[in-house]
């Protein structure tokens, strides 16, 4: 190492005490912080392992960054002790001490071999230098950078490391549990959806920690305006939407493990709610007749057969829960429950059709002996005109086949009389109303 004159004034014997204190001091954070990254966890798990993409590229300029690295720290306390040697010949350095200390303090006197002009290793910036000369600020600056540079590196992967493949596993184990259930339930690849995802999730979360393990800088997303070490965080949308995946998964086996439970009362209310829809039919059925036979001149809509093809689906699920074959039994279920709830409304819906002229005839009776009671509380039983009235509208109710518009007029007609009848009288000249006329 050879020694230049003194840069600008020569040091006083305090300003170079003060200046070694100083470079002392930086030498000891210095080299603290190089022991730290030789002994990271981050770095020792990418000394061993097999690194693949972006990080094994990384990596590799990393490693010849901390080689540098160390040689520069190395030239540093070399320089260092050097300054100290010359420092500790005499209490009171003479002038020929004090410039040379002033050069090594000062000075680019600190020569390093193979080094670059960027600080980086040779492979990072091209040809490589024979040497390069620093002072002692400017190598402390280069460490610097070469540091924060290395540490990041090792930060970013280690950081990804210590959260996704123990998330993985995690899920992996959680994967595994549900591809047990999902199999004593019958859910198996080929032979149901649930079964196929399964298959594919294990695919991905395999392929990912492989990923994972070689290249971990591939799931590592930078802060934006971060420039600290290791500033930013493992990005987890890949992992995180096999969990999601995972999750409907576990969901649907619920769901086939909540048939299986409960598998045999679902049936029982299916079976009751079709036998309701058949009795239902076979009402509307013996109503129809008996509406053709008692009322005359109505249309009556037809009234369809059982549902045959909802007791073969349900015969198909009672077979599917006999040999345990959940998976099937699930939206078969679920489909005929609908079905069967919407054939014993259309079922009712045929009844109130067929019997609606049933139910006209009804109203017309009800009403009919309605004002009959109202006209023999008010004292008006005994009116030969209102019983002439009321005994025709009966005969049509009362008939077989019933006329339901004929009907419909001779009860408003008793209705009119009932009302006049009822109305007060007022004298009018000419002598009374015959009202035999009006029937």
């Amino acid at each position: 190492m050879s020694v230049a004159g003194p840069p600008g004034p020569v040091m006083d014997r305090d300003e170079v005490d003060r200046a070694l204190a100083r470079l002392d001091a930086e030498h000891e954070a210095i080299e603290t912080s190089l022991l730290a990254l030789q002994d990271h966890a981050g770095r020792r798990l990418l000394e061993g392992a097999r690194l693949t993409g972006v990080t094994e590229e990384r990596w590799a300029a990393t490693e010849e960054r901390i080689t540098l690295l160390w040689a520069y720290f190395d030239a540093y306390a070399g320089a260092l002790r050097t300054a100290h040697d010359v420092r500790e010949r005499r209490r009171w350095p003479s002038r020929d001490d004090l410039v040379e200390l002033t050069g090594l303090l000062r000075g680019d006197a600190v020569t390093v071999a193979g080094g670059s002009a960027s600080g980086a290793s040779p492979a990072l910036t091209g040809p490589a230098k024979l040497t390069e000369r620093f002072t002692l600020e400017e190598l402390v600056s280069r460490m610097n950078e070469l540091y924060a540079h290395s540490l990041d590196m090792v930060v970013a992967a280690d950081a990804v490391w210590s959260a996704l493949p123990a998330r993985i596993d995690l899920l992996a184990a959680e994967l595994g549990r549900t591809r047990q259930l999902a199999h004593s339930v019958g859910v198996r690849p080929g032979e149901h959806p649930a079964g196929d995802d399964l298959e594919r999730i294990t695919r991905t979360l395999t392929a990912l920690r492989e990923q994972v393990v070689s290249d971990p800088l591939a799931f590592w997303q930078r802060s934006e305006g971060s420039s600290a070490p290791g500033g930013g965080r493992p990005h987890t949308e890949r992992y995180d939407r096999e969990a999601r995946a995972l999750e409907e998964v576990r969901r649907e086996i619920e769901a086939v493990l909540t048939v299986r439970q409960d598998a045999e009362a679902r049936l029982g209310r299916l079976r009751d709610v079709l036998s309701r829809a058949d009795r239902t039919l076979a009402e509307a059925r013996s109503a129809r007749g008996e509406v053709l036979a008692k009322i005359a001149a109505s249309e009556v809509p037809a009234v369809s057969g059982p549902p045959t093809a909802l007791q073969e689906q349900l015969a198909a699920a009672a077979e599917y829960r006999r040999f345990g074959q959940w998976h099937r039994l699930s939206p078969l279920l679920e489909s005929l429950e609908e079905k069967a709830e919407d054939e014993l409304l259309r079922a009712r819906e045929s009844l109130t059709a067929v019997t609606a002229p049933l139910a006209v005839r009804a109203e017309l009776r009800g009403r009919l002996d309605a004002y009959k009671a109202k006209i023999a509380r008010l004292g008006h039983a005994e009116d030969p005109f209102l019983i002439e009235r009321y005994d025709a509208a009966r005969r049509m109710l009362w008939s077989a086949p019933c006329d339901l518009r004929v009907a419909e007029q001779a009860v408003l007609r008793y209705q009119q009389a009932a009302a006049e009848a009822l109305a007060p009288k007022v004298p009018q000249q000419g002598g009374p109303t015959d009202r035999t006329g009006e029937s």
